[in-house]
């Protein structure tokens, strides 16, 4: 009986237990210091998120002092870092009236232009130096990317034609007359990185006439080559002429040649155009 006194009466004379390190107030927005975002929220490639969240039942010094570290970490949905780790410290001494006080972790997210779609994480990571603690927590956002079909060699993908620069729906039909403006926007996969991610690809453009034969061909290829942190999963490219009044009415059609200078690979890919 005296036993199982003793055990009822222990956490009293002991105390409670502290409560674990937390992670809490988690917060995604589109601008610093905004609202969080509802879930379901659909970012895009290019966007930068602005994160936030605050730690709680953090360990104290008997001088009163807090040491956090942290780290946070983007991933796509498969497991790949979006950006290097941010990683920071949190040292600050607590007054008596600041007894409340939540750290505050924040920092931004790039999402790189060229990504798949699906569930993202962030990954926050902080270990309490004082008390020798530490949290994890998973942040999900969604992406909206675009879905290419996977090849392992280098491919021409979704070539369409636009009239203007900045159009964000491609012709049904690729009708011109003489002193239109036709572009020509198209992606490339299937092709082999450098080190740090890095991609060097060029692309020659030709206009061709019904029978095949080179009627234009601008003198340089477009180049595309650079490093980056996450490996593109694709690359676009852009091509533009005027057609001249010269021109006659009929059918053409625009041929590209790729060249991935990494891989040692070349793809090739037309697509015609009607001049009335």
């Amino acid at each position: 009986m005296r036993s199982l006194l003793l055990a009822a009466l222990l956490p009293a004379l002991l105390g409670a237990a502290p409560e674990a390190l937390q992670i809490v107030n988690p917060a995604v927005s589109h601008s610093d210091d905004g609202v969080n975002e509802p879930a379901g929220t659909q970012f895009r490639g290019g966007d930068t998120l602005f994160f936030s969240c605050r730690i709680a039942h953090y360990g104290k010094s008997p001088e009163q002092r807090v040491q956090l570290a942290y780290s946070v970490q983007a991933f796509d949905p498969q497991g790949v870092p979006l950006m290097e780790v941010f990683k920071h410290e949190i040292a600050e001494e607590v007054a008596p009236q600041d007894k409340d006080w939540l750290p505050k972790i924040s920092t931004e997210i790039a999402i790189p232009p060229a990504v798949p779609p699906g569930a993202y994480k962030i990954v926050v990571k902080v270990e309490d130096e004082v008390a020798h603690t530490g949290a994890t927590l998973d942040i999900s956002f969604q992406v909206r990317g675009r879905v290419l079909a996977a090849t392992d060699k280098l491919t021409l993908l979704n070539l369409r034609y636009y009239r203007g620069e900045d159009d964000t729906r491609p012709l049904d039909k690729p009708v011109y007359k003489a002193g239109d403006e036709l572009w020509i926007r198209f992606d490339a996969a299937g092709f082999k990185y450098g080190p740090n991610n890095g991609v060097d690809l060029s692309y020659v453009f030709s206009v061709l006439d019904a029978a095949g034969g080179v009627l234009y061909s601008p003198k340089d290829p477009v180049v595309d080559q650079g490093e980056s942190f996450y490996p593109r999963p694709y690359a676009s490219g852009a091509f533009s002429i005027t057609v001249q009044s010269a021109v006659k009415p009929g059918e053409y059609a625009i041929a590209i040649q790729a060249t991935d200078a990494v891989g040692h690979q070349t793809a090739t890919a037309r697509q015609a155009f009607t001049v009335q």
